[in-house]
């Protein structure tokens, strides 16, 4: 496919509508280039055009810059091209957006709560889910949307529970989210002049949800970082809310992602099918981090330049902005033999799609994989022929590799 350096802005949300072969084609072209390119900043209603970023596109740079903070840094904001205002801050300034010290003390307070010891307590809970979803899907008959009776039921009831959010807070939970990474989709954004005030509202919200939970009891995460006291301190309310926003939102969209992916995956390639039917139990965790590489349901990163940083031959000088793409670097044909091919087995390259190592490598990575892994065992043990029917609707963004509605048949 013949594409050109012109071709590519991808700050143009035309870019992310294009087919993927043409969005791998022109990842490829720029991972070729001997130096990153720069890109404009896309125009928001809501913030001040900034410098520009470099993209990297590249698994190497990605990691080498995941790797080291105390240069690619994340306090002016990392799930933004544009600096966060103190409005925006309030609601989404959480520990993604932050450097240690502060970010490894909040860490360490929410961590607990997802070791793999954590997560094991909560196998049955997401076995029954599961079942249950599946019980649904059954029940709703072929030709209904994968998304809504399955993708997006399993992680939002978990993180819930985990959060002790009862389930008649799950739709206003889910409807936020959907909002706050909406990508500016219309659906979700219909008017692009009221984009700031319909993300903070979202964002109030939560905070108002957090807040009530965290006056009750019970053995919940909220209660848990309610008390939580690691070297004399607590979470302010504040930082309660946006830890809040960001788990419930990360814990559910991205996982929801990932599962409509892999169904369409598996559609498209009944050879990976196949494999993973004849050995369920062997083949099914490379199946989930295949998965999880080819949707990189976070597209991308950004990190501020500290000071002037050579990184494979390029100077980074201080206040540059870069975008860490997963979605490219884990197309990187340097890494993975034949990228964009779909294969359960393998066994090559670290996949980024739960961000690069470093301090900021996924928190909920051992949930997804449970989840994900969970979803499938039991989707192709009790309906091993369900597929995808045509071509998923795709969220409108550039940061959340996003399914929509995907049509389902079995």
């Amino acid at each position: 496919m013949t594409v050109s350096l012109a071709d590519i802005d991808l700050s143009d949300i035309a870019f992310w509508e294009r087919p993927i072969p043409e969005r791998e084609a022109a990842f490829a072209l720029l991972r070729a280039q001997t130096a990153p390119l720069r890109f404009a900043e896309p125009e928001m209603s809501f913030a001040l055009p900034g410098p520009g970023y470099y993209a990297l596109v590249r698994h190497a740079d990605v990691v080498e810059a995941s790797r080291t903070p105390e240069v690619f840094s994340s306090s002016r904001g990392s799930t933004s091209i544009h600096d966060l205002t103190p409005e925006f801050g309030e609601y989404f300034g959480s520990m993604i957006n932050m450097d240690d010290p502060r970010h490894a003390r909040l860490r360490r307070i929410v961590s607990r709560a997802f070791t793999p010891k954590m997560i094991k307590q909560f196998e049955a809970d997401v076995q029954a889910e599961a079942t249950r979803i599946v019980d649904g899907l059954i029940a709703a008959g072929p030709g209904c949307d994968f998304v809504a009776e399955v993708a997006a039921k399993l992680p939002l009831k978990i993180i819930c529970d985990m959060m002790g959010i009862g389930p008649e807070h799950h739709q206003t939970v889910f409807e936020a989210t959907n909002v706050i990474l909406s990508g500016g989709d219309p659906e979700f954004i219909q008017d692009v002049s009221r984009a700031a005030e319909l993300l903070l509202g979202a964002g109030q919200r939560l905070q108002d949800l957090v807040v009530s939970l965290a006056a009750g009891d019970g053995d919940t995460l909220i209660t848990a970082l309610t008390s939580a006291n690691i070297d004399g301190e607590k979470l302010t309310m504040q930082e309660l809310g946006s830890f809040f926003i960001l788990l419930v939102v990360a814990g559910n969209e991205t996982t929801r992602n990932a599962i409509s992916h892999g169904l369409h995956l598996f559609t498209e390639n009944p050879d990976q099918r196949a494999l993973l039917l004849a050995d369920l139990d062997g083949r099914l965790p490379g199946a989930v981090e295949e998965i999880v590489r080819l949707a990189s349901p976070v597209a991308w990163m950004r990190r501020s330049v500290t000071r002037d940083h050579e990184m494979n031959g390029h100077l980074y000088r201080k206040g540059d902005k870069v975008l860490l793409f997963y979605w490219a670097a884990n197309r990187d044909e340097t890494v993975f033999t034949d990228p964009s091919r779909f294969d359960i087995r393998r066994g090559e390259g670290t996949h980024l799609g739960f961000g690069g190592p470093g301090p900021h490598f996924c928190l909920g990575a051992h949930l997804a994989r449970r989840e994900i892994g969970v979803m499938f065992r039991e989707l192709f043990t009790r309906l091993p022929q369900i597929r995808s029917v045509g071509e998923p609707d795709r969220l409108r963004s550039s940061f959340i590799n996003g399914i929509k509605r995907l049509e389902c048949d079995f």
